[in-house]
């Protein structure tokens, strides 16, 4: 029987391991190049020509038709053999199926990947509370498929779909990564449909064998780099001793010795002062209401001096490449991370607007002084917003800084979903 076409992947990945599964349960046939080197030939010019963006893996069928994305490969190879139950038998069964794909892959998949990349080194820098809430949600993510498999076998029909084959396929990386020993004894369910699964006949081949890693891989900082200590250098002969002409006094003995550059002064230290204290603030927007007659923001309005300090509005400048909303959360947290040096000079309220491969990032920051950039620049992505001083008694100007407070702003018919707070 003649391949239907060729798919580019390497063995390790797990995404590939899904799509040669898919194909071998549809029974169709694939190419798969033995010789492709990830960073060599995804890079060459020949597959760009059919691939721009260089990912992996993509499908070349024998006509020419060309996909790349998991998700859409998948469909694609179980529409080509609809006998196979892959998809479903009826328009329920085929919406449960996307339901589980879609939840194992956003709720799972995605935040176990985001806990590798942090243990690992790929995402820096490294934090515990990061990495905490994300396997927060990859646990809470398994509690649901637990619950469900503890009374069926497969996710939605008494045969294997392209849900049972995502989530195996998701399973089977993370159980050599972190889903450890105590981890497994408290999700048996889970762990039972994964061998169910790669133990099938016809999957073995396109699956392998699982390998279960006893204690989860934690995040071990590079070791310092060890300074070249130098040789001592041979003591110097003694000079010999003259009469001294005068006394040296201790003034002129200090000036000997080399002292400590002092620590530059930030240039907001300087500004003169004002009468509106931030941490007050912080508080009282801690400890209000956001909007009332009492509120955090009627506080503000009182207290606030626009000669000190100054409000913006900031932008995220890459929001097309924003994919799941707690993602973007959690990117906001890490930009207020990297800005602690600066805590004392800024209060921020930012949020994420919209909806999974849909969404904003938008929110308004106080800042010390009449510029943003002596307050942002010290963390190192500054440059990826866009920040536009706001002037409250502009209305537009007011409606956004005071909903962007209380949580509720609303951008191009994108509604808040999640924020964060720099106090």
């Amino acid at each position: 029987m003649s391949t239907i076409g060729t798919l580019y992947t390497i063995d390790r990945q797990d995404y590939g391991k899904r799509l040669k599964a898919i194909a071998a349960l549809a029974g169709l046939p694939l190419d798969v190049p033995s010789g492709f080197v990830f960073g060599e030939t995804n890079k060459s010019p020949e597959y760009l020509a059919k691939f721009p963006h260089g990912k992996i893996p993509t499908l070349e069928t024998k006509d020419g038709f060309k996909l790349f994305e998991t998700q859409a490969i998948a469909r694609y190879l179980a529409s080509l053999a609809p006998n196979s139950t892959l998809q479903g038998s009826s328009a329920k069964e085929a919406a449960l199926v996307d339901q589980w794909t879609a939840f194992a892959d956003s709720e799972l998949n995605a935040p176990g990947r985001l806990v590798s990349q942090l243990v690992n080194g790929m995402l820096s820098p490294y934090t515990r509370p990061l990495h905490l809430s994300f396997l927060e949600r990859v646990e809470r993510a398994l509690g649901t498929l637990e619950q469900h498999l503890k009374s069926h076998t497969f996710l939605v029909t008494e045969r294997i779909t392209l849900a049972d084959i995502t989530l195996a396929s998701i399973v089977q990386r993370q159980v050599g990564d972190f889903f450890d020993a105590s981890l497994r004894a408290k999700y048996p369910s889970v762990i039972r449909h994964l061998e169910t699964v790669i133990n099938q006949p016809s999957l073995i081949a396109a699956f392998g064998p699982a390998v279960y890693i006893e204690k989860a891989k934690q995040f071990t900082p590079p070791p310092k780099e060890k300074k070249e200590t130098k040789p001592a250098a041979a003591p110097a002969p003694k000079a010999e001793k003259k009469p001294k002409a005068k006394e040296v006094d201790d003034e002129e003995e200090d000036d000997l010795v080399p002292k400590e550059e002092p620590k530059a002064k930030n240039p907001l230290d300087s500004l003169p002062k004002s009468n509106f204290n931030l941490e007050d603030w912080k508080r009282a927007y801690s400890n209000k209401e956001t909007r009332g007659a009492d509120g955090a923001i009627e506080w503000f309005y009182q207290n606030y001096d626009p000669k000190g300090f100054s409000v913006w509005r900031v932008d995220f400048k890459y929001n097309n490449e924003l994919t799941q909303t707690f993602m973007s959360s959690n990117q906001i947290g890490g930009f207020f991370n990297r800005l602690e040096a600066s805590r004392k000079y800024l209060f921020g309220s930012v949020g994420v607007l919209g909806q999974t491969n849909d969404s904003v990032i938008a929110g308004t920051l106080i800042t010390r002084g009449p510029d943003i950039k002596p307050v942002v620049e010290v963390a190192p992505d500054w440059e990826s917003y866009e920040y536009k001083k706001l002037d409250l008694s502009n209305a537009a100007d007011k409606a956004f800084f005071e909903a962007a407070l209380a949580w509720d702003l609303e951008v191009d018919g994108k509604k808040w979903v999640d924020g964060k707070n720099f106090k």
